[in-house]
């Protein structure tokens, strides 16, 4: 479609063809009659945007009501979605990412305390998500200025039920959503009042979760109304409470560990050997054969507040002197959500009605991490110059060597982890305002009924993030230089970074540890406008269409703090990111019967839609989609579409400044913390400039990322075909009042998709091929460690993903032991690729495990309900399929499953959930619920490649997870 690109001209030549083409069905199909044909009321399908009753689309839709959502015990629009079969890796409360996981490149930010959707493992800035019909606001979480929505910002009490379109709807949509559409339908008729009481907790007695809703509504001839209150409050739980969690990667003890000690590590050359610094034959370097090399600690919890003394009071640093900082870590992040709101509408006659719609919801969740490490030298990698290019002064009053320690001379790494500041503490408030106000009416010309919408929304997303625990690296290095120059600056004093713990003074922690505030927000001002009718009548039916406009501005910000932008920020450094960008569109469904009641089947309906989108960033974009329905049957329906679609790049993704992201990444030039040899060529590591023996001391590289304002807009095509069976013999028979059967292929191909290259493949990559596409981002120390890594945002080759769904739907007839019902939903991918735009392949596919993300090859839940009288009971099942990671350093452990090929398996599991409940006929009712989640207490798969917890927390329970829950919900 790059002819298109910029020229509407020739957008609007394809809509006048859309137009155009039911004559053309006209011809073929002159000698038919239009007769009512039986459709398949059991199906529920959107993803149209035409308004007419009976018209079914050619998509499947997920729906889920308010008692799907309830049976699942959890309490965010967000957790309920990731349990779909269909659902990828995305954000929730059991991701403790601020301070771990570093800024991602797409500018987003790291999104911490929200909750997002992915669908077909496509990504959640693929998913568009809806509000009756409206767009959502992207998220805010204070480090960035997102590409996602998060879900935590709209309040599960106030929802009817979620529709979820998994298939490519950009014609209908426009930008986003090209994985597929999540429509929230919010509460609408209600009279009355609801009070619904929760309570939850853990079976280790941690991580409660309580929470209010509060419902009113009442009606008139002419208007309603209705409002809501919502409050949720979760509890944390702390990795040092469960098994799996205690150690950086479980069953390896201290060996991914930091270096980054509250004794310290010092890496250095000494002018002397010693004891403590012995000499180390270096033949690859002719300019220094033998240098004394120390890499010395002092012994495990021992402090020397009088000042330590070299080379007495000094060890080797080995494995068991490493800083378990795991036992800091959240497990789940607590969190608390406040939300309102208000829904009007009245009615002026039959024909025409107003609404308004507000919400206000706030936000409050916390995430932690262990005491920040400072890293010092060029080895720490931190990719600040204030710290990879220190001189600590000899004659600072700690410094127990008598020398300069020069970055450009003899030092090599220092890591200290001053646990005398505590651990790294981060507030994020987030509060979401929305507006809404139309009007919806319709009315008749002849025998045609017309119908009409006007929407005018703005929705804003402010967040503010506190970081307490933090350090200010301009002030460590002059608190670490000449005592003279500190003296000169008030509050400075110097620094004893030599000591064991609690040798950082109160004083010290004064100088060298402030306050971090960082904001940022996300804002989205729409109209649109929408008609819909019956064109004319052909021989199979009448030809229906809708149209519409539509207007949207995007404005984002972030604002780091000012230690943030001047460079002098101890942790994951960023800069400012800020922009704007509006888009105008247009759009064409027509809905054409080609025949009815013909020898080929009951009915053959075709439609075809189309989208112009008009963007201020980067022009013109058009994207068709073609479907059919066939009902050959009443009982048997077969369906297709094919659809193109695109995604803008974002603010953050355009504009996003250079940020850092810490990442877990192995050196294929290094031997592995196990011993093992390096999986890096000799002769390739050499021409890089690492030595013979060399080992990576520090496992955490520091990645610069950031936005790109080239970038293109991704383009899709996505494809579905299959049908939907109700036969005839499982319709009011001794064995089933309902029996349903519906199976759809899914194919979607992404190309130009924004991301950047997977960081542990580029480094892979550069010392397999010495070649400067991957290479020259990278850059490394004298020493042969990587001190330098630029991973930026581009428009990367192609995604591809196909693969099936097959659901089961089953009625049993009622009997004196109640009515039982049966459902049970799968997806299996049957194939994920990713290639970068120079051919490189990403690690990412079906089965695998890598980067705290999993694509199961079959995921299933089984869902079977029972009532009887005012009894309910239901018993879940969900089963996600065996996945395989790569080992990288903990190869040489027995953790890793298959040694030999270097892989790990996560075995396949089944969790299993209950609910009972019973109603009490008192006032308008009062239900009372109890429920149990993962009945049998499954732990996750021990997950190696992870980067916390020992496991994905996006794909499983957290371990311990058996999870108890209470609810009544009074009706009066």
């Amino acid at each position: 479609m790059k002819s298109l690109h910029r020229c509407p001209l020739a957008a609007a030549v394809q809509l006048s063809v859309l137009l155009a083409f039911p004559v053309v069905a006209v011809a073929q199909d002159q000698g038919n009659t239009p007769t009512s044909t039986t459709t398949l009321d059991s199906v529920q399908v959107t993803g149209t945007r035409i308004k007419k009753a009976e018209l079914e689309s050619q998509v499947p839709v997920h729906t889920l009501y308010r008692d799907d959502i309830e049976r699942t015990g959890l309490t965010s629009i967000g957790e309920v979605l990731q349990e779909l079969t269909g659902s990828g890796s995305a954000l929730n409360a059991k991701f403790n990412s601020s301070g771990n996981f570093g800024f991602p490149p797409d500018g987003g930010g790291v999104g911490a305390g929200s909750a997002q959707v992915d669908l077909r493992h496509l990504g959640s800035k693929r998913v568009l998500v809806l509000v009756d019909g409206i767009r959502w606001v992207n998220e805010s979480s204070a480090s960035g200025v997102g590409s996602s929505t998060d879900l935590n910002t709209i309040p599960l009490a106030i929802v009817e039920r979620i529709e979820v379109l998994e298939d490519g709807a950009s014609s209908l949509y426009g930008s986003d959503a090209i994985a597929g559409v999540v429509n929230i339908i919010t509460r609408r008729e209600f009279d009355g009042a609801q009070v619904s009481l929760n309570y939850g907790q853990y079976g280790e007695g941690d991580g409660a979760n309580r929470g209010v809703d509060l419902a009113w509504g009442m009606s008139t001839e002419r208007t309603s109304l209705f409002l809501g209150a919502s409050w949720v409050k979760q509890d944390p739980i702390y990795a040092r409470d469960r098994e799996q969690s205690r150690f950086p990667v479980p069953g390896t003890g201290l060996a991914f560990a930091s270096s980054a000690t509250p004794n310290g590590r010092f890496m250095f050359i000494a002018p002397t050997p010693s004891a403590a610094c012995p000499l180390v034959d270096h033949d690859d370097n002719p300019a220094t054969p033998n240098i004394a090399l120390c890499n010395i600690t002092t012994p495990n919890g021992v402090s020397f507040p009088g000042g330590v003394n070299y080379p007495d009071d000094f060890i080797s640093f080995l494995t068991p002197n490493r800083f378990n900082f795991a036992e800091y870590n959240l497990l789940l992040t607590p969190s608390e959500r406040k939300g309102v709101f208000g829904q009007f509408r009245m009615f002026f006659n039959d024909d025409v009605q107003w609404y308004v719609k507000a919400l206000g919801n706030r936000r409050e969740s916390t995430n932690q991490a262990a005491p920040e490490p400072i890293f010092l030298g060029p080895e720490g990698a931190t990719g600040n110059p204030l710290a990879d290019e220190i001189v600590i002064s000899g004659l600072n009053p700690y410094n127990p060597f008598g020398f300069d320690l020069d970055s450009a001379d003899n030092l090599i790494m220092i890591g200290r982890r001053p646990v005398e500041g505590g651990p790294r503490v981060f507030k994020q408030r987030v509060d979401t305002q929305y507006f809404n106000t139309g009007l919806v009416g319709s009315f008749e010309t002849g025998s045609r009924s017309w119908f009409w919408d006007v929407n005018a929304a703005y929705s804003k997303n402010e967040a503010k993030q506190t970081n307490f625990g933090s350090y200010n690296i301009f002030n460590i290095a002059q608190a670490l230089g000449d005592p003279a120059a500190c003296a000169a600056l008030a509050g400075c004093v110097p620094l004893n970074i030599f000591g064991g713990p609690g040798t950082i003074t109160p004083e010290m922690l004064a100088w060298i540890q402030p306050v971090v505030r960082d904001r940022s927000q996300n804002e989205l001002s729409l109209v649109t406008a929408n008609l819909s009718s019956d064109l004319f009548e052909l021989p199979a039916g009448m030809v229906a269409f809708a149209t519409g406009y539509e207007y949207r501005k995007y404005e984002g910000s972030y604002d780091p703090d000012p230690l943030n932008i001047i460079g002098h920020y101890n942790g994951v450094p960023s800069l400012p990111t800020s922009g704007s960008y509006d888009v105008n569109e247009v759009y064409l469904e027509l809905s054409v019967p080609v025949f009815a009641d013909s020898a080929l089947g009951d009915r053959l309906d075709l439609s075809l839609a189309g989208r112009y989108s008009d963007y201020s960033t980067f022009g013109g974009e058009f994207t068709p989609k073609y479907g059919l329905r066939w009902q050959v049957s009443e009982d048997f329906v077969l369906r297709s579409t094919y659809a193109e679609g695109f995604r803008a790049p974002t603010i953050g993704e355009l504009y996003g400044s250079a940020a850092r992201g810490d990442l877990q990444l192995f050196d294929p030039c290094s031997i592995g913390l196990g011993g093992t040899p390096p999986r890096g060529s000799a002769a390739n590591c050499a021409a890089l400039g690492v030595p013979t023996g060399f080992q990576q001391p520090n496992s955490q590289i520091s990645v610069t990322t950031g936005g790109n304002e080239a970038l293109e807009a991704e383009k899709a095509r996505s494809f579905s075909a299959g049908f939907v069976w109700s036969p005839w013999f499982g319709s009011n028979a001794s064995w089933s009042e309902r029996f349903d059967v519906e199976v759809t292929f899914y194919r979607h191909t992404v190309e130009g998709a924004i991301q950047a290259i997977n960081a542990q493949t580029q480094l892979d990559l550069c010392v397999e091929t010495l070649d400067p596409l991957y290479c020259g981002g990278i850059t490394r120390a004298s020493t042969g460690g990587i001190n330098g890594f630029n991973n930026r945002l581009t428009n990367l080759g192609v995604i591809k993903t196909d693969g099936w769904d097959v659901d089961l739907n089953w009625t049993f007839p009622e009997t004196s032991a109640g009515r039982f019902k049966l459902s049970w939903n799968n997806t299996f991918v049957g194939r994920y690729e990713a290639v970068g735009a120079a051919g490189q392949r990403q690690p990412q596919g079906p089965g695998i495990e890598v980067a705290d993300s999993s694509i199961p090859e079959w995921t299933s839940t089984a869902n079977l309900d029972w009532r009887l009288g005012n009894w309910t009971a239901a018993w879940t099942i969900r089963h996600i399929s065996e996945l395989t990671e790569d080992c990288g350093d903990a190869v040489a452990f027995p953790i890793c499953s298959n040694q030999a090929e270097g892989s790990n398996t996560l075995d396949a599991i089944t969790y299993h959930d209950m609910q009972v409940g019973y109603r009490l006929d008192w006032m308008k009712g009062l239900q009372l619920t109890a429920g149990l989640n993962n009945v049998f207490d499954k732990d996750p798969p021990i997950c190696l490649s992870c980067s916390l917890n020992g496991y994905d927390a996006s794909t499983y329970d957290i371990p311990g997870g058996r999870f108890w829950y209470l609810r009544a919900d009074l009706r009066f």
